[in-house]
């Protein structure tokens, strides 16, 4: 199957249409994910005796081959096709939902909601669509197509935690599981509509994609990583990656067991926090395009580590308040603006690092990074929580690594690498 991204223009989806089916996509790929947060209990005390260590490393596994598998999505994109990649992508996720419902086993939620589904993120998520969006988009206005298709991808945490809160009020969790299963259907009619053309506006700093003087892949990935920024990127990602995913699988849970004084019951308090998610999600939408449109005005690396330094205080400050519902939705609210607007500024720094062509491979190595600190941020949150009956260790953490995320991205050099490699 030819690559996507060779493919003639004759015929090929408008860049309009291309962004919002990628945002679609996204949106039921992170929708998806998101609910686990509100699952996490519910599973634990069905199967697993309350522990919530297993289904925490179960997302923690996910966390992990979801960034482990985005190189190999991404190169599976850039060699036999995007439409490719997110099928085989979607078919992973569908499979390991499904898993995640039979099973009754710690091993079966690993397979499952961990192996499976990180996979089927992998496959649906930035690393295949912004590829993609990347490489149909006018040079001038890729960061803006980004920020937008990311914003849209937003849309999905907004509307999936609420749907879970209100499902799990009246269905168990297994029924809650195959409606967000059946919810993910939509993903294959827009698959098809992935479809771009890499022209002369495609140009970037490796080249004209297909160009007689774009080195090989290999060659590429190999040079990236030679490369400071490129690694400073990539560090500073595994923060991101730490913040986001203990943050979604382990906010209702902190919710439930510390805001007191409420007069919600267990569940009511989970509901919140799902709630509280669902915030998130919608700030993000606003956040996203904010710092889109900011990253056109000033260099990129300088708003991604006023980002980070920003998630620094508000974790600093939410930590050292009381818990109140009030608080949570503030907490929710200002982290939202922060949460994902990290993405399309990253993405557009490799694109204008390396070019559109190795976009779906260096993104994903990237992404790996974020994935390693997911990892290890919702598997030590469950692992802590499980041995101390707190989060304290984890929030410290999470504000430490969020000021030495915004010293790393301080160092990035915005326009260093196309050259430095073009020449190497």
């Amino acid at each position: 199957m030819a690559n996507t991204a060779t493919a003639s223009a004759k015929g090929a989806p408008s860049i309009n249409t291309i962004v919002m089916a990628g945002g679609l996509i996204l949106a039921l790929s992170f929708g998806a994910r998101s609910m686990f947060g509100g699952i996490v209990e519910p599973i634990s005390n069905d199967l697993f005796g309350g522990a919530i260590e297993i289904i925490s490393l179960s997302i923690a596994i996910q966390n992990l081959v979801w960034g482990l598998a985005q190189p190999v999505f991404g190169m599976v994109a850039d060699r036999y096709g995007d439409r490719r990649a997110l099928a085989i992508g979607l078919c992973c996720y569908l499979a390991g939902l499904g898993v995640c419902i039979v099973g009754t086993t710690p091993l079966a939620q690993h397979l499952g909601a961990g192996l499976l589904v990180g996979m089927g993120i992998s496959g649906t998520a930035f690393g295949v669509v912004l590829a993609v969006i990347g490489r149909a988009a006018p040079e001038e206005k890729r960061a803006l197509y980004l920020g937008i298709a990311s914003a849209l991808g937003s849309v999905g945490q907004v509307v999936m935690p609420l749907m879970a809160s209100w499902l799990t009020a009246w269905l168990d969790w297994r029924m809650t599981l195959a409606v967000i299963t059946v919810m993910l259907a939509p993903m294959a009619l827009c698959i098809p509509r992935l479809r771009a053309d890499a022209g002369p506006s495609a140009g970037g700093g490796m080249g004209r994609a297909g160009g007689d003087d774009t080195p090989p892949l290999r060659q590429t990935v190999t040079q990236a990583f030679r490369h400071p920024s490129f690694l400073f990127l990539t560090a500073g990602f595994f923060v991101c990656g730490f913040h986001l995913a203990f943050i979604t699988a382990h906010l209702p849970n902190y919710v439930q067991n510390f805001c007191i004084g409420t007069g919600m019951s267990p569940g009511e308090l989970r509901a919140f926090g799902l709630r509280a998610l669902s915030v998130v999600g919608f700030a993000n939408i606003i956040g996203t395009l904010l710092a889109t449109h900011l990253g056109t005005l000033f260099p990129k690396p300088y708003v991604l580590a006023a980002i980070y330094a920003l998630r620094t205080l508000v974790i600093l400050v939410f930590i050292s308040q009381p818990l109140t519902p009030l608080s949570i939705m503030v907490f929710a609210f200002a982290m939202g603006v922060l949460w994902l607007s990290t993405v399309p500024l990253t993405s557009a720094l490799v694109l204008t690092m390396f070019g559109p062509r190795p976009m779906g491979t260096l993104f994903g190595f990237v992404f790996l990074g974020h994935q390693l600190g997911g990892f290890i941020g919702v598997w030590l949150a469950g692992a802590w929580f499980d041995i101390y009956a707190n989060y304290d260790v984890v929030w410290h953490a999470s504000v430490a690594l969020g000021a030495v995320s915004a010293l790393l991205h301080s160092l990035v050099k915005e326009r260093g690498a196309g050259p430095a490699l073009h020449h190497a």
